[in-house]
């Protein structure tokens, strides 16, 4: 009938005969592709709200008002957050291990031997308030970014009207919170988009920014001042191609946060109440009860203490003590459960955010190497939008003011490089942990100068520690572990000894005075 029907449509009307069977093979591949896009009784189809900046225009405030109330009254995110900005930036911030470079690409320490103490005294007091140092200015900012979904620091140069440089380099940092960027300021006309002015390739050109933060007391809305982009480095999370402003690390974890929080509260509560719930009385036959003398009796009053004897029962009474089931024993492990899907978006292991290291050392090396590769992920990315342009921008204007000279066949292009070193992953077990560095160096995998530097130090300092130490201890008459004297004798008595042997090569390097 249908067939009939068609070949019917297709002599009348061909642009709708071809319509209807456009529909149909639509309708046949839709049935014919993935599943999880057809909706069911059982699970509604996803709705799209439009493109990444139109969601964060919706939802953005509320979700960074969200984290925060989280951050400041659930002691399993603070803890979390705590736990992320302690192994991405680390007790001394972001190592930062100066390469200037000469025509030829080698390390010019002469320049090195400049930087480094104009580096530390900026870092002392690097913003406008002079509360935080470099590190503490770090933590601070990583700790809005993952929060809040972003955070915002502004380059203060040269001369600025009432502000005193906390160093001689003429360089500092306002830092700013998301909510002084509005969200909802657009303007089409301007290519504003929620706050942020964009030229027609959508590159950043300019920040609106509030003057005063529109949080305060007695501020109702503020005005607003354009800020050349070249003087704002935005730190953010986007998932979404395009995305101008940043969303919580947080945000997809909400819903599960909130409903454990209500659970352990709900447990809480029931175990308070059964430690004061003790015993209940039950009562015998009715015919044995005196109503008009145990009324006359007034209210008994037994209270729990240790040691208490019952010895006010009436005819037909007797204790019973009350089993509330609690604490219930399913607690951590549902618990544990929950813990493990918050620990997975919020780029955290399980161990840390639930302070639960049972397992073996194999378990704990492996989840701490699996681990460390999303701290190396995020503290990579605060490097890339904060740290480096923050060191770049120290360096030209240490060059500007004329605090850093550099010599011939350096240029200013080189003399910015630099190593930016996280915090290292920490050692399970430090035997085998530096059994295995010592292997890497010496068979040529890592540089020694790699190794010093992860550890949050510079090998020319530290090589030039050690030669010290070697000459004082050399004048009091001590030997120590890294005398070469000490090196050969252990060599030379491995070498004569049975059992395994070092390398030939390097025996006979030992045995050449």
């Amino acid at each position: 009938m249908a067939a009939a029907f068609d070949r019917a449509l297709l002599q009348w009307a061909p642009g709708w005969a071809a319509s209807r069977a456009q529909h149909r093979i639509r309708a046949v591949a839709y049935r014919q592709a993935y599943e999880a896009a057809e909706a069911t009784h059982l699970r509604g189809q996803a709705r799209e709200a439009g493109s990444g900046n139109a969601i964060v225009s919706l939802t953005g405030t509320a979700l960074r008002n969200q984290a925060r109330h989280l951050d400041r009254n659930h002691d399993i995110i603070s803890g979390g957050l705590s736990t992320l900005v302690q192994n991405i930036i680390g007790p001394s911030g972001i190592n930062i291990v100066p390469t200037p470079r000469d025509a030829d690409g080698n390390v010019v320490e002469s320049v090195v031997d400049q930087i480094m103490p104009l580096y530390q005294a900026w870092a002392k007091r690097p913003e406008v308030t002079w509360m935080h140092d470099w590190a503490s200015v770090q933590r601070l900012l990583a700790r809005t970014w993952l929060r809040d979904g972003e955070a915002f620091a502004q380059e203060l140069r040269g001369f600025v009207p009432f502000l005193e440089h906390g160093s001689a380099v003429p360089f500092s940092l306002e830092l700013m919170e998301p909510d002084l960027v509005p969200l909802d300021l657009d303007d089409s006309a301007r290519r504003i988009l929620q706050g942020v002015e964009r030229n027609a390739w959508g590159r950043a050109v300019a920040f609106h920014v509030y003057k005063q933060h529109p949080g305060d007391a007695a501020v109702f809305r503020p005005e607003t001042k354009r800020v050349s982009a070249d003087l704002i480095r935005h730190v953010r999370t986007i998932d979404r191609i395009g995305q101008v402003r940043g969303v919580s690390i947080l945000a997809s974890t909400f819903t599960r946060i909130e409903d454990l929080k209500d659970y352990e509260e709900s447990e809480r509560i029931a175990a308070k109440i059964a430690a004061s719930m003790a015993a209940v009385i039950i009562k015998g036959d009715p015919t044995l009860y005196d109503t008009e003398g145990f009324a006359n009796a007034g209210k008994r009053k037994m209270r729990f203490q240790p040691g208490m004897v019952f010895d006010d029962l009436r005819p037909g009474e007797s204790v019973q003590s009350i089993d509330s089931k609690r604490p219930n024993p399913n607690l951590e492990p549902y618990r544990n459960g929950q813990l493990r899907a918050i620990a997975a978006p919020m780029r955290i292991s399980f161990s840390s955010l639930s302070k639960n290291y049972n397992g073996t050392y194999s378990a704990q090396r492996q989840e701490l190497v699996e681990q460390y590769g999303a701290y190396g992920v995020l503290a990579y990315e605060f490097v890339s939008q904060m740290v480096r342009p923050v060191y770049e921008r120290l360096i030209a204007m240490a060059v500007v003011s004329g605090e850093l000279v550099l010599p011939p066949g350096v240029t200013l292009a080189s003399a910015i490089g630099a190593d930016y070193l996280p915090p290292p992953m920490p050692w399970i077990n430090p035997v085998h942990e530096m059994e295995g560095i010592t292997m890497a160096v010496r068979g040529g995998v890592k540089s020694l100068s790699r190794v010093i530097a992860e550890r949050g130090d510079r090998m020319y300092d530290t090589l030039e520690q050690i030669a010290l130490e070697r000459r004082w201890a050399e004048d009091l008459g001590i030997v120590l572990d890294t005398d070469p004297r000490q090196v050969s004798a252990a060599g030379l008595m491995q070498a004569r000894a049975p059992g395994p042997r070092l390398p030939t090569e390097t025996i006979e390097q030992e045995k050449t005075p």
